[in-house]
């Protein structure tokens, strides 16, 4: 049976489509957590106040990493950046991870193992 027609195949593409999905929501979330604190938008107006509130989740763990660049109400906060490269980063190895499970014919898993080798 050759990976293609494999009955885990479709399983394992819905699962890094949400995985990537996923990911996408939560980058797209820090951006605008990233552009907002260096535009200095009011905290208190709903759409930032909301941004923050969700983003915080994702944020605190990095909170503490790097001081805060601040300039006249800017500030450049490091961490949001550190943060959206660290979930890139676990997202990348979940997937790889879940590929890891992909069904592999042997003459397939031989050629892979010989460019590893390489």
């Amino acid at each position: 049976m050759d990976s293609y027609n494999s009955p885990s195949t479709k399983p394992l593409y819905r699962g890094t489509q949400v995985v990537w999905y996923i990911l996408g929501l939560v980058e797209a979330m820090l951006a605008f957590r990233f552009a907002l604190k260096l535009l200095g938008a009011n905290s208190t107006a709903g759409f930032t106040s909301f941004i923050y509130g969700v983003t915080h989740i994702f944020a605190s763990p990095f909170l503490n990493v790097f001081s805060i660049t601040q300039l006249e109400g800017s500030v450049f906060e490091w961490t949001t950046l550190l943060a959206m490269m660290v979930y890139w980063l676990i997202a990348f190895a979940v997937i790889k991870l879940f590929l890891m499970g992909k069904t592999v014919s042997t003459p397939e898993a031989a050629v892979k193992l010989n460019d590893q080798e390489d």
